[in-house]
């Protein structure tokens, strides 16, 4: 069985500035092909949730399949969605 796809998108911004990498909401990045598109702290943030995620977990208070977290940035809180594609 091959292991699930996992795919990460921008899905809001708060504050006043963009994010110091330029990332838009929408932005979507898949987990192993373009994750070095991707922050490298949303990346540390993400990291936990894609594991569960990826191995048959799930995440207390979200939808099957998904885990919605935020990164830090200097200026601008980013929320992210992650998404595993059982495909």
């Amino acid at each position: 069985m091959a292991r699930p796809r996992i795919r990460i998108t921008l899905i809001d911004q708060k504050g006043e500035k963009g994010c110091h990498r330029g990332h838009k909401i929408g932005d979507s990045y898949d987990f192993d092909t373009e994750r070095g598109k991707l922050c490298p702290m949303a990346m540390h943030v993400a990291f936990p949730y894609v594991d569960i995620l990826r191995y048959g977990g799930e995440i207390p208070g979200q939808e099957n399949g998904t885990a919605v977290f935020a990164c830090p940035d200097v200026d601008t809180l980013n929320v992210f969605k992650i998404e595993r594609i059982d495909s």
